[in-house]
């Protein structure tokens, strides 16, 4: 479904991202994965097209995604940024059908996508006319979904999606959210440091190190077959975050 080929991207001669290749397969969750700093939301970044890549081409189902291409693109993409993103001025209901709004959508049309969102997502009803400030850390992470999932968009990218939530609610999240990938079996690129979120939620992982690819598998690959030292010790600092989540023995 996504392929990236050679793709690089500096800042201020700084190398963000250098020369990977990606190829997200339909259907999958690909879980990107690191220290901070490595490279994994500019990735992100680059693939919805908010930032354009110094060298590489990146392609959606073959077709590039280039300047005059990537608005129309984009729309066939949900993209749930850190912390939410949601606009502080609006409710609920406009955060997550603003999209669809400005598309013309009916209202018929909005209230029907509108309810198969909130069934999906276990949302309150009676929470859409509330404001973000007003709502819960995992209720924001819930509308924040429904927003990227209105136009059910054929690739899902998520960008630290539970990382400001406290481990309890962040536990009940990654549950609920391994239980509606399944059921929409949406093609997922997820991005996240937390190595048994990663475990638990990803069909393949990607670990990144100072804008590189260090290894592409399993957990249990790469518990069993590290590629590099940096893999091994990455896993080692996080053993105990890994079992908690994923039950695997490592």
């Amino acid at each position: 479904m996504l392929s990236l080929v050679n793709v690089s991207k500096s800042f201020d001669r700084i190398e963000a991202v250098r020369s990977v290749d990606l190829e997200v397969q339909e259907g999958q969750t690909t879980v990107l994965i690191g220290p901070s700093g490595c490279g994994k939301s500019t990735i992100l970044r680059l693939i919805i097209g908010l930032v354009s890549p110094d060298s590489g081409t990146i392609a959606f189902r073959g077709e590039r995604i280039l300047p005059e291409t990537v608005l129309r693109l984009r729309r066939r993409m949900g993209y749930v940024i850190q912390e939410g993103g949601l606009f502080p001025h609006f409710t609920t209901r406009q955060n997550i059908t603003l999209m669809a709004s400005y598309l013309g959508w009916s209202r018929s049309e909005i209230e029907r996508r509108l309810s198969e969102l909130i069934e999906l997502t276990q949302f309150p009803a009676d929470g859409l006319s509330r404001y973000p400030a007003h709502l819960s850390g995992g209720q924001r992470q819930r509308v924040s979904l429904m927003r990227a999932l209105m136009l059910d968009p054929e690739l899902l990218l998520m960008d630290e999606p539970l990382g400001a939530l406290d481990p309890l609610i962040r536990f009940d999240v990654q549950a609920e959210l391994k239980s509606i990938f399944q059921k929409l079996h949406k093609t997922v690129l997820m991005v996240t440091h937390d190595l048994g979120e990663a475990a638990y939620l990803g069909d393949t992982m990607i670990l990144m190190r100072d804008g590189l690819f260090i290894q592409e598998g399993t957990i249990e690959e790469l518990v069993r077959s590290p590629a590099d030292p940096f893999v091994t010790r990455f896993i080692n600092a996080q053993r105990g975050h890994l079992e908690k989540t994923s039950g695997e023995q490592v």
